[in-house]
């Protein structure tokens, strides 16, 4: 019985050094603010099919476009953006939604992004683009 009881300790130290050992590391969360905001319709090409979600309504294609800043020196991969948009009536244009989409990859610094959106085609402009950020994170996430 008592050396039963050295095994499993032993063991259950073992796993615990291992797991130390080989733990990825902990990717924190990074915060990515956007400026210069605007929308213009899409081009004809990328609106083609444009369709809301369960819905057989008449949609407008909106490409979201503005700068992503990323204060760390590392890369942010799938930072989710969030934000609320409201049309010239200030009816909220995604209803109980505040995660727009993502932004693949958005490298240290500066930089560009665009976001398709789809608007019912009965929500009047110009649209307001309100509380926009981003976050997300500087190593791969795995699910």
């Amino acid at each position: 019985m008592k050396f039963r009881a050295i095994t499993l300790l032993f063991a259950t130290c073992l796993i615990g050094i291992f797991s130390l050992a080989f733990t990825p590391p902990a990717w924190a969360l990074t915060q990515i603010k956007l400026s210069n905001l605007s929308y213009r319709e899409c081009p004809a090409e990328m609106a083609e099919g444009t369709v809301t979600s369960g819905s057989s309504m008449e949609a407008s294609c909106y490409l979201i476009t503005g700068q992503a800043e990323n204060s760390t020196n590392k890369p942010v991969v799938n930072a989710d953006i969030f934000g609320r948009i409201y049309d010239a009536n200030d009816n909220p244009v995604m209803q109980n939604r505040t995660r727009l989409g993502s932004i693949e990859e958005v490298p240290p610094g500066v930089s560009d992004f665009q976001l398709r959106i789809s608007v019912a085609a009965n929500q009047p402009t110009p649209l307001k683009l309100k509380q926009f950020k981003a976050s997300g994170f500087t190593g791969l996430v795995r699910r």
